[in-house]
Parts: C-alpha cells; sequence; structure tokens
C-alpha cells in the first residue's frame, strides 16, 4: 500500500466558513472551500472555463436540490463542490483536489 504525501496550504482558521480561498499548488491555482456546520472543505482548480479567469475561489456557495455548490463570480454557473460538473453544462467538469483538514491544517494531495 503507497502512502499519500500531504502539502499543507493554510491553517483551516485562515478560510472563514463558507467562502474560499485560492493556493497556488503543484504550479496551479486552486480554489478551497470551507463549508457548513461541519467546516467541510472542498478544492475545484480556480479557473473558470466560461469567464476565462482564475476567479472561483471568489463564488458564491449555494446549494441546489440538496448538492452543495459553487456559483462562478463571472457568469454564474453553478458547478458541484464534490465532482466539479457544471449543473449548466455536464461537458464541463472543472478539475478537483483531495484535500483534508490535519491538525488544525488545511492539506492538499500532493
Amino acid at each position: 500500500m503507497s502512502n499519500i504525501n500531504w502539502e499543507t496550504i493554510c491553517n483551516v482558521s485562515d478560510i472563514n466558513k463558507n467562502t474560499g480561498v485560492c493556493a497556488l499548488h503543484n504550479g496551479e491555482q486552486v480554489a478551497i472551500f470551507k463549508v457548513g456546520k461541519e467546516e467541510q472543505l472542498f478544492a475545484l482548480q480556480n479557473y473558470d472555463p466560461f469567464g476565462e479567469a482564475n476567479v472561483l475561489s471568489r463564488g458564491i456557495i449555494g446549494d441546489v436540490d440538496g448538492q452543495l455548490v459553487l456559483a462562478s463570480p463571472l457568469y454564474k454557473q453553478q458547478f458541484s463542490l464534490e465532482s466539479g460538473k457544471c449543473l449548466e453544462d455536464d461537458s464541463v467538469i472543472l478539475k478537483t483536489y483531495m484535500v483534508r483538514q490535519q491538525d488544525g491544517l488545511v492539506q492538499l494531495q500532493a
């Protein structure tokens, strides 16, 4: 069994609840979100394929039929926080990243 390597990004307390931050991870901009009472973490690419800009960390967190979504701050397309799939165009899927909380730290799979 192989061990997964994790990169520490920030303290969990650095991310306000129900908002996102942007981090540089392996040369890519990653949007990291802390959501809900349980402070669940999600990580997606920061690049908005519709607006063609790195802005998704500034998106709006919401719920569509029980599914947690991120609305782009530009053209408001909605993406599943879990899968990255666009609700308006299922041919568009954002890259997702393995993320965890460990000892008060936010970590992404290296």
